[in-house]
């Protein structure tokens, strides 16, 4: 029986390390990288490329989305001092899930899911009714879920640990990154 395809967005190495090996068996998973929202390019790339090493390690197909800050930045206009978790955190989400659902639309998926809830400091009740909202939108299933239960953050900080790929030390956005400097 042939598997349904998802487009699983990922938006770094870490959160790649443990999430498609819960997808695997049910679905035919490819990996979308779409991450606009990374501040500075370089820091885009390091992100890319650790993603990149991860979905290789699953045999996965690797797909990246055309690198957009400015296009970000006008979708997060006005919000450059709201709290992490807030508004511009859902304008962000929305953005790179939307463009998620569009290329899966385009190219044959039936469901999307995404890697951003494996982490403890992203609010999954936020992503999930984004996915679903986007689901309806563009007519397709989304697999909401939290990553993190049952240990799944801390099984993909092993993993990226183990692995040696570039881990991060903020969200990934200007604003992030600012508020990290200034601790």
């Amino acid at each position: 029986m042939e598997k349904p395809k998802l487009l699983l967005h990922a938006c770094c190495g870490v959160c790649s390390a443990y999430v498609p090996e819960l997808l695997i068996p049910e679905f035919d998973v490819a990996v979308y990288y779409e991450n606009s929202n990374i501040y500075p390019q370089e820091e885009y790339f390091k992100r890319r490329d650790a993603a990149r090493i991860m979905a290789d390690g699953f045999n996965l197909p690797f797909l990246e989305a055309t690198y957009s800050p400015d296009a970000w930045d006008d979708a997060t206009l006005g919000h450059a001092e709201d709290r992490e978790n807030g508004p511009r955190c859902r304008l962000c989400i929305n953005f790179r899930l939307d463009r998620t659902f569009r290329f899966a639309k385009e190219h044959g998926f039936s469901w999307v899911a995404t890697t951003l809830s494996v982490s403890r400091r992203k609010n999954v009740v936020q992503i999930n009714e984004v996915g679903a909202l986007l689901a309806d939108k563009y007519g397709l299933s989304f697999l909401g879920r939290d990553w993190k239960k049952m240990n799944g953050e801390t099984i993909s900080q092993d993993r990226a640990k183990r692995s040696g790929i570039y881990r991060q030390d903020y969200c990934g956005c200007r604003f992030s990154l600012k508020k990290k400097l200034a601790e």
